[in-house]
């Protein structure tokens, strides 16, 4: 009777096999037999041996063991594993089972069953089919196919290339089989092209290595020396050729989408590496300009193929009609259709921007041919946008945001700066640009003329931000562009006392000019010519409004009141203001480097100068008036005149002397208020001491042969006095106050003081010049 024992089959080593029998529930074998020089085979039913169904037997030398199971599919399974693990030549062919009656019935259903299913999994056939008489040449691209197959399905991306398990296995078929190496690579690479065909992402290093392989047997340059071709697989090798120059010449014209954002690292310029080659008949390396050739023709067709896809895409957007080709029919509407070239002016840049980033290193070798690349890519875009602006209105200045979006990318790349495209968006925005300042120009002369014929010479506190929307008349203009606000409008609108006219004025020339710097003009000569055109325009402008401005300040002056009543308007501040601020825009507005402009702006300068100078005089002279006013009641008091001997009579106070140190006071209080700049107050103030404390000299000097009146002398100490002390506190220097003038005047009041003194006792009343130049006051 057979006992169950429990086997394993152990491999010991690489070519080494046992067979351990093991215990119930132990974990080491109680015997071993070594499977090394044994044969193995089916063995017919063991008659009155009982505990099997079906046997088989392990043969050497004479010694024989005999294995035993109930089922046929395990006796099978055993069979076939040891028959892998002795390596013996000889395979085992199962018995045929045929259904008898007596004996055999019991053994029959089981076998019927186990050959019906190995005949439906198609094995059996193979198994005991003899190698040699299939054309394994012909099996073997099938099966190489199924494994390439199998592999790129797989979850991960292998790029065509087989596992090291698979490429064992391929190795063993051919070097087993006979299958010769260029049939196995031609096979190969018509397989990948087939793939790649289909947008399957394939290693070109993958299919330059194969080809090279073939074009090494068909043109008989194998590193050993040795190697044959059959007239087939030359054949194939033409064939395949050519199918691949067409693959790669497709992949080169779609190289954006066949290799994204320059994705495998490499596969582009791998892709231009197997074109070189491919393009080679033999051996003989193919010249430079030939390929070059090649691969300008492919960049030609990329930019359509690039452009195309761009189009499209803005048709999802909402772009293009349905149905447009690459030449856009937009919208009817002007703005909708400078809206959309705007947008598709953007995805261009983006485009050529992800060339430069992500191809440009496998084209290193023809950098110039990436320029033409972009050049014909921009030439396509060039049609819609000649169409877009032909028919915009006539003095529309939407367009020139356009110009910038394009100019700042093209003048920053050193390949299309100035190219073709470059020159042609120039040469169409320069009647544009010429034709936009020439209106301006015009528009901002007659804003001046009309702006202070209308003038109020109210100051202006806030700049608003409408300002420069303010409707010019009779000038075809429709708007100013869209500007950036000025650097120094920020200090500007808390601090400005100037006027709207004058505001309005610098506002523009320097949005103007700010304007034509954001153009960035490429072109030196035509840019310097913009710069300095709009620099001799300001100053034109400026001068303009200084001298609009002083003839306002002296019909101000010429009807102002002479008299102590007499207070500097605001309206006069203004046009202080007005021209300070002239002066500091100057400096900005009007200079160039070269030396004509420069000299120039030293003309305006100088007016400006002058125009204060003038300014401060009239002012001075018109502070004088009520000083001499004051004098000339004074000169009543005179001794040995008529009016001198009835005046003695009365007791005039001193209101005379309070008025007019009032009206300094009230002036210096406007002027230090109202008007911004330090510099022109301190020379205001410091002229207008000097000249008073020289009328005051003059006048006493016309009378050094008379004694002053009582009355005289206490107003014009007191006058004189509080002055000093006045223009002391407005920051006049002591230079200045301790002039000559001031110590005749000092002398010569001290003296009449002390004369007063003697004669009189206290007759002055307390008022006296001894601590003038003392009292902080």
């Amino acid at each position: 009777r057979w006992k169950i024992r429990y086997f394993v089959l152990v491999q010991v080593s690489q070519y080494t096999f046992a067979m351990c029998s093991y215990r119930e529930k132990k974990s080491e074998p109680h015997e071993l037999m070594q499977l090394e020089g044994y044969t193995v085979d089916y063995s017919d039913p063991q008659p009155g041996l009982q505990g099997g169904r079906v046997f088989f037997n392990a043969v050497k030398e004479g010694d024989l063991v005999v294995f035993a199971n109930d089922d046929e599919q395990d006796r099978m399974l055993w069979v076939q594993a040891m028959y892998r693990a002795t390596g013996q030549s000889y395979k085992p062919i199962p018995p045929i089972q045929t259904c008898r009656a007596g004996n055999s019935q019991p053994y029959a259903p089981i076998s019927l069953l186990s050959l019906d299913r190995s005949q439906r999994q198609g094995v059996e056939e193979l198994i005991s089919a003899v190698p040699c008489r299939f054309d394994h040449a012909a099996l073997f691209p099938i099966l190489q196919k199924q494994t390439l197959q199998h592999r790129i399905n797989d979850s991960f991306s292998c790029l065509g290339w087989f596992s090291p398990g698979q490429v064992f296995v391929l190795d063993e078929y051919c070097a087993r089989y006979g299958v010769r190496g260029c049939h196995r690579h031609l096979s190969y690479l018509r397989d990948l092209m087939e793939y790649s065909g289909n947008n399957t992402l394939v290693d070109p290093t993958l299919l330059h290595y194969s080809y090279a392989f073939c074009a090494s047997h068909i043109h008989g340059n194998r590193p050993d020396g040795m190697g044959t071709v059959t007239e087939d697989e030359r054949e194939q090798f033409e064939d395949i050729r050519g199918r691949l120059l067409s693959l790669l010449d497709n992949q080169i014209i779609r190289f954006r989408y066949c290799f994204p954002f320059g994705r495998p690292d490499g596969a582009l310029k791998a892709t231009l590496s197997l074109l070189e080659r491919v393009l080679m008949k033999d051996t003989t390396p193919i010249p430079p300009d030939e390929m070059k050739k090649v691969v300008q023709k492919c960049l030609e067709k990329a930019a359509l193929v690039n452009y195309s896809q761009l189009t499209e895409y803005a048709q999802i957007e909402g772009m293009c009609k349905p149905g447009s080709r690459v030449v856009m029919l937009l919208c009817p509407a002007t703005e909708k259709r400078l809206e959309d070239m705007m947008r598709l002016g953007e995805l261009c840049i983006e485009v050529l921007q992800q060339n430069d980033e992500h191809h440009s290193e496998a084209f290193s070798w023809w950098p110039e041919m990436m320029a033409e690349h972009a050049e014909t890519f921009m030439s396509l875009y060039t049609v819609d946008m000649d169409g877009a602006l032909q028919v915009q209105p006539v003095d529309s200045w939407d367009s020139f945001p356009l110009f910038q979006l394009l100019n700042n990318f093209l003048r920053c790349d050193p390949h299309l700066c100035n190219g073709m495209f470059h020159k042609h968006l120039q040469d169409l925005f320069i009647p544009l640009v010429v034709r936009y300042i020439d209106l301006m120009e015009s528009s901002i002369a007659q804003s001046i003329h009309r702006g202070f014929e209308q003038e109020t010479w109210q100051s202006v506190k806030t700049i608003t931000n409408n300002l420069p929307s303010v409707p010019l008349p009779k000038v075809n203009l429709l708007q100013m562009p869209t500007f950036s606000a000025p650097s120094w409008m920020g200090p500007l609108c808390d601090s400005t006392n100037g006027s709207a006219t004058s505001e309005d004025l610098f506002w523009k020339l320097d949005a103007l000019q700010m304007f034509v710097l954001d153009l960035h003009w490429p072109e030196p000569e035509f840019a310097k010519h913009l710069e300095q055109r709009l620099k001799l325009m300001a100053s034109d402008m400026m001068e303009a409004c200084v001298k609009r401005s002083e003839a306002s300040f002296d019909f101000k002056m010429q009807k102002a009141s002479k008299s102590t009543d007499f207070r500097v308007s605001l309206s006069v501040c203004t046009m202080f203001n007005v021209l300070m601020d002239a002066k500091k825009q100057c400096s900005k507005l009007c200079v160039l480097d070269s030396g004509l402009e420069q000299q120039y702006h030293s003309k305006i300068d100088d007016l400006i100068d002058d125009t204060f100078k003038d300014m401060i005089s009239s002012l001075v002279s018109k502070f004088a008036g009520p000083l001499d006013a004051v004098l000339s009641k004074l000169s009543r008091y005179d001794e040995g005149t008529l009016f001198s001997s009835i005046l003695s009579f009365t007791k005039p106070g001193m209101d005379l002397a309070d008025t007019y140190i009032t009206f300094v006071r009230q002036n210096q209080d406007i002027l230090r208020d109202r008007v911004n700049e330090e510099m022109y107050i301190e020379k205001l103030f410091d002229q207008w001491y000097t000249s008073s404390m020289k009328a005051v000299c003059v006048w006493l000097t016309d009378r050094l042969d008379l004694q002053l009146h009582m009355y005289q002398l206490k107003t014009l100490i007191k006058i004189v006095k509080k002055k000093y002390r006045d223009f002391r506190l407005q920051g006049v220097l002591d230079g200045t106050l301790n002039n000559k003038s001031y110590e005749t005047v000092y002398n010569r009041l001290t003296v009449e003081e002390a004369t007063v003194a003697v004669k009189a006792g206290d007759g002055l009343q307390g008022i006296t010049m001894r601590d003038s130049d003392e009292e902080d006051g």
